[in-house]
């Protein structure tokens, strides 16, 4: 399997859908299903009816996972969206920003 070039803590770029171009923190990486959650992004709605547990009811709102594809890490430069290559640093495989050249970690 490839090493994950998105990974929790990163900062995305939402490529598309409702949230395009607009930035959050990664939650959680699904690789097995290729999916994503990220912060504040892609909001579901859940419509719940009262029970033992949830007497009120109402509408439960989660941030619901979203393909990899549709983001793109955040270049530590710009903040614009940017492809991630590996590159051995001192021994080391750091991931590396393909837009400006910057270390995204390590």
């Amino acid at each position: 399997m490839a090493a994950a070039k998105i990974k929790k803590g990163d900062s995305v770029v939402v490529l598309s859908g409702k949230d395009k171009g607009r930035t959050g923190t990664v939650q959680k990486v699904m690789p097995k299903d290729g999916k994503v959650i990220v912060e504040g992004m892609n909001i579901a709605a859940r419509h719940r009816k009262p029970s033992q547990e949830n007497p009120q009811g109402g509408i439960d709102r989660f941030e619901a996972p979203m393909h990899l594809c549709k983001v793109a890490v955040a270049d530590p430069k710009d903040g614009k969206p940017t492809r991630v290559r590996f590159e051995d640093k001192d021994g080391k495989k750091v991931r590396v920003a393909v837009k400006s050249g910057e270390m995204i970690d390590g």
